[in-house]
């Protein structure tokens, strides 16, 4: 079908849609907009009741403690920003429980780290938790558990959160608002011939950062991220739609039918779940160069990797750990979870595999990475 049609038929059948709003949109020069908050919880209350579930991934913790600190307190550092976050964050729970109380809602508070969705256990707790929430007819708010979170357990941004959710929750759909009507051919805050895109309809083929420019002001994330998460989510097998978060009602009158935003299709082959969890749940360690003869073995026969194929390994990581697979060219090609530590994998590289067991002894792998724990193409 083409991509109107997909559209059309996603938005009438979808059972499960996850909403993520920024900062540029939920906040303004005097804080939090409770007109802004109105508008996007009476639209969920209204998807609600067609019967889709809905989770609501909400920034603007920091924004609104830093509206109740900004007279007394000067916020600089990250401790600062987190602390901003705990005066923020009950602020803004407040606003939200208000509102969709007032529209007949239940909602429910989920704080998560990169750590949560990275242990399998805790991932599974939860797939559970929100298994539940959603079997109550609740609408779950999550946002980055920015007041504990360390360097490496904060998500990028919540674009990156976002993403991950879709997979723990079998959402049907993404809805991205932004603080513009969509996607553009180039940044339209620098380039007055800008046009805006109706569809995407191979984001992998994009180059994402010669398209977006710049990140907002109050928020971390900005198009790229947002593209960056609609790339993500089209390797899901799940369609992104980008619509504004200030235009009113946009939410349901997309849903009714009208054109507006820009439309990510999902990519044609869809990746497995535990692929996806394993290519995102973590940054990235270090990185291992491949040669041409290797790269051609991994894209074109999905093969796994082997040591005679990498010629240099940059970073310092132990064994399992998330690495990226780059070309000759310094191009990504693959993200997956190494069998070797650094170290060891300098030792190794460049070897034939009746090799390893003289340089590693008899618990040598075959492989540095396997196939099974590689996913080409990450999103990166």
């Amino acid at each position: 079908m083409d991509w109107e049609q997909e559209r059309e038929q996603v938005l009438n059948r979808a059972k499960c849609v996850v909403v993520k709003v920024g900062s540029a949109v939920l906040t303004s020069g005097l804080g939090v907009d409770l007109t802004v908050i109105k508008n996007l919880t009476r639209q969920l209350a209204q998807l609600h009741d067609r019967g889709t579930q809905v989770v609501l991934v909400s920034s603007g913790a920091v924004a609104a403690g830093r509206t109740v600190l900004k007279h007394c307190c000067e916020i600089k550092g990250v401790p600062d920003k987190q602390a901003a976050a705990a005066v923020g964050q009950g602020r803004l729970m407040h606003f939200y429980n208000e509102e969709f109380t007032a529209n007949g809602k239940m909602s429910a508070q989920v704080l998560l780290t990169r750590d949560d969705l990275k242990d399998r256990h805790r991932l599974l707790n939860a797939r559970n938790t929100f298994a539940s929430l959603l079997g109550w007819r609740a609408i779950p708010i999550v946002n980055a558990n920015d007041t504990v979170a360390t360097a490496e357990l904060a998500f990028t941004d919540n674009d990156s959160l976002a993403s991950l959710l879709l997979n723990v929750v079998n959402a049907d759909l993404y809805i991205n608002l932004t603080s513009a009507k969509g996607v553009y051919t180039s940044n339209p805050d620098g380039d007055p011939d800008a046009k805006a895109i109706k569809v995407i309809e191979d984001i992998q083929a994009l180059d994402l950062e010669a398209m977006c420019g710049g990140k907002t002001t109050v928020g971390t994330g900005g198009m790229l991220s947002k593209l960056t998460a609609a790339g993500r989510a089209a390797q899901l097998g799940v369609p992104t739609l980008i619509i504004s978060g200030l235009e009113k009602d946009a939410i349901v009158r997309a849903f009714s039918g009208e054109e507006m935003g820009t439309w990510v299709r999902p990519d044609s082959k869809k990746v497995s779940s535990r692929k996806f969890w394993l290519a995102y749940h973590s940054d990235p360690e270090g990185s291992v160069i491949v040669d041409a003869g290797a790269e051609k073995a991994l894209v074109e026969r999905g093969k796994s990797l082997l040591p005679a194929g990498i010629t240099r390994v940059d970073g310092v990581f132990s064994q399992g750990a998330l690495v990226r697979v780059v070309s000759e060219k310094d191009v990504v090609i693959g993200m997956g979870l190494t069998n070797y530590a650094s170290g060891d994998l300098k030792k190794v590289m460049r070897k034939h595999s009746d090799e390893l067991e003289d340089i590693m002894g008899p618990r040598c792998y075959t492989e540095a990475i396997h196939r099974d724990n590689l996913l080409m193409d990450a999103v990166v």
